[in-house]
């Protein structure tokens, strides 16, 4: 068991956890509350938990968990985890959480109550003594730098692989801060012609292929004093560097050692960060894809992000699907994703993009009171016309209804979808559309989707004719619905069918003769030009 006082938050729990295991139904008080231990309990038996802890329910499902919940919120749970009896079963331990004010997570249905419980518990195991929680690296690296300038005598500096830095030691004397570290620290480039001359030395090739500590001479016409440096490595990757500036006074005589100790013990910290900047990348998307599909509720993600929840917000989807429901290989997926948050970020700070197959979606949480349709639909049109221009791709947009909040996100993703769906089905060009655009193809298209279900309702003298043409190769049904279509203009229909308009007349004969229609009647001609649309498999 971990000591008394370790805790780690139900953020970093999720984490270690895995979105294929858990999922988030509610989280009132957000993911940063603390986790001090693991009860399981059983219905049966006396509710009995500790403040702080996670509870596994593990002898009821769904509506049967609520006087669980309710015991484990009163002794102080810092979360519960129930499993629940299908979709939807939810809501009511939800809405008791969130009154409680105790997180709410779900075990799926495959999941095992002892694989969680271990999970759960080395995680805490993990926490070493007085360990601050979220962002420790940070102040580690810090804390690292500090020691190494104590130890080298120096100034140091750590950088990622980018030349970013990430901490430096303090020095009391500014005077003993050459130009080129304080252009460091503020995110400023070097001197151009130090850092020609650091690659004319092979510096960078150095600590590109080796761990060993390098030395640069200093130089003084540009302000320049001596360093020493050593690649940051995890195996064969270069993660970062360590630089070591000489101050008022020389470096001392075990700095090499000094700075080859200090690059290990980096890179262990560079590792972690890396692992929680994915593990963090995984948990966003996890709520984000919860919340598009409605089974989590707005609070987790909103809490993770730091969104606000009540502001407007409204969801933009993309499609490439083919008419056959083919979505584009996953290199060209990635491309798209990619090419969708560039333009969509440089528009709106916090949209976050996701990839729910086949389609790609946009959430634009926070949007101001004055976003309109238009300009959603301007956004939309920015990001297809860049991916006709750069990849080559008919890509269809979507605008999704602007809603009051984030609570009500899945209206707005299922009213983007009636909208790829109308596009995609009536075989409409790459274009960006909102309900209004093409309200009359989505209706038709839902219609065409109702009659697909349900072959009761369809005309079977319709139904026929298709299965005639397909057993003698005919084209009796597609030039019915080419008649209809052209309002009954023979010779406008005989043009679109490539025919002559005699040739028409005669399949439109052979069409009533076979089915006993009479295309005189307008049900008649009503139906036939919905069923007629359906795909001919159906």
């Amino acid at each position: 068991m971990p000591s008394p006082a370790a805790s780690i938050s139900l953020r970093q729990l999720l984490m270690a956890l895995g979105d294929s295991l858990v999922e988030v139904q509610s989280a009132p008080a957000g993911l940063d509350v603390e986790i001090r231990g693991v009860a399981l309990l059983d219905p049966e038996d006396p509710p009995s938990s500790l403040p702080g802890e996670l509870v596994l329910v593990i002898g009821a499902r769904g509506r049967a968990a609520l006087p669980a919940l309710r015991a484990a919120a009163r002794d102080g749970a810092a979360a519960v985890m129930v499993k629940l009896d299908g979709p939807g079963q939810g809501a009511a331990l939800s809405e008791t959480a969130a009154e409680a004010g105790v997180a709410l997570l779900s075990l799926r249905a495959e999941g095992r109550w002892e694989q969680v419980n271990a999970l759960a518990r080395a995680a805490l195991d993990d926490v070493p003594p007085g360990y601050p929680g979220a962002g420790a690296e940070e102040g580690d690296l810090f804390s690292l730098a500090q020691t190494t300038a104590v130890l080298t005598n120096g100034i140091v500096s750590i950088e990622d692989a980018a030349n970013r830095v990430l901490a430096y030691s303090r020095s009391t004397d500014a005077d003993e801060i050459d130009d080129l570290r304080r252009r460091s620290i503020l995110g400023w480039q070097g001197p151009e012609a130090y850092l020609a001359k650091l690659r004319e030395w092979g510096v960078f090739q150095h600590l590109h292929s080796s761990d060993q500590v390098i030395g640069i001479d200093s130089h003084p016409k540009l302000g320049i004093r001596g360093r020493l440096a050593v690649a940051i490595r995890s195996g064969d990757r270069q993660l970062g560097t360590i630089w070591v500036q000489e101050g008022s006074t020389p470096l001392s005589e075990h700095s090499e050692q000094a700075l080859l100790g200090a690059a290990r013990v980096a890179a262990h910290h560079l590792v972690r960060r890396r692992r929680e900047l994915s593990e963090n990348v995984t948990l966003t998307r996890t709520l984000l894809a919860g919340l598009l599909e409605g089974s989590t509720g707005p609070q987790p993600l909103a809490t993770h992000l730091g969104f606000d929840a009540t502001l407007p917000a409204a969801v933009l989807g993309f499609s490439y699907e083919t008419a056959e429901g083919v979505a584009a290989p996953e290199l060209t997926r990635t491309e798209v994703t990619n090419l969708i948050s560039v333009h969509i970020a440089a528009r709106h700070r916090s949209a976050l993009v996701t990839q729910l197959d086949p389609r790609i979606y946009v959430l634009l949480p926070q949007l101001p009171g004055s976003i309109d349709t238009d300009t959603l639909r301007g956004w939309g049109e920015e990001i297809t016309d860049a991916a006709r221009r750069h990849l080559g791709l008919p890509l269809r947009g979507s605008v999704g209804c602007v809603v009051s909040g984030l609570g009500d996100v899945p209206e707005s993703r299922r009213e983007s979808d009636r909208i790829l769906d109308a596009m995609l089905g009536a075989g409409l060009p790459a274009a960006v559309a909102s309900l209004p655009d093409i309200q009359a193809e989505v209706l038709v298209s839902e219609i065409l989707t109702l009659l697909s279900a349900h072959p009761e309702i369809r005309d079977p003298r319709l139904t026929a004719l298709v299965a005639h043409d397909s057993r003698h190769q005919g084209r009796m049904a597609e030039s019915l619905l080419a008649y209809l279509n052209a309002f009954g203009d023979v010779r406008e229909a005989a043009t679109q069918l490539h025919v002559h308009p005699n040739t028409l007349r005669y399949r439109l004969r052979r069409a009533e003769e076979l089915t006993g229609l009479d295309l005189s009647r307008p049900d008649q001609r009503l139906l036939a030009m919905l069923q007629l649309r359906l795909p001919p498999t159906t």
